[in-house]
């Protein structure tokens, strides 16, 4: 397990150094509490892989797709907030998104814990006392 501390001023380094840990990975599931800065570092790490869409959370789509600028890299960015059950998550095809091979990000991963892949990289972030953030993966 690798333990990174950032707080805003720091988050663009942070992102950079998540990307170098990630490895073959594509699939990333980001548990927090509301407001622990999923959203915040997802968004940083979109940027560090070249998207120059605005990023925003997807609560009420679901889904949110990028591209990378540079490399032309699938980027699919998931909050599973709203939905209530796994039946909703198969209507909309995630299990076919985690298989392409493309980057996936997911927030309250937990509401379709049993559709995840295997090899889904668990990421936690949770708020310190002195407001930075600690990411465990």
């Amino acid at each position: 397990m690798k333990e990174i501390i950032f707080d805003l001023a720091t988050i663009s380094e942070t992102a950079k150094e998540f990307i170098r840990s990630m490895g073959d990975r594509t699939v990333f599931a980001f548990e927090g509490k509301m407001g622990a800065g999923k959203t915040t570092f997802i968004k940083a790490v979109c940027e560090a892989l070249g998207v120059e869409d605005v990023i925003n959370s997807p609560t009420f789509s679901i889904i949110n797709e990028y591209r990378s600028a540079e490399t032309g890299e699938l980027i699919y960015h998931f909050d599973f907030y709203r939905i209530q059950k796994i039946s909703e998550a198969k209507e909309i095809g995630v299990e076919d998104y985690f298989d392409s091979g493309a980057l996936c990000f997911l927030e309250w991963a937990e509401n379709i814990q049993p559709l995840l892949p295997d090899d889904t990289v668990k990421v936690y972030i949770k708020e310190s006392d002195d407001n930075q953030r600690i990411i465990l993966f």
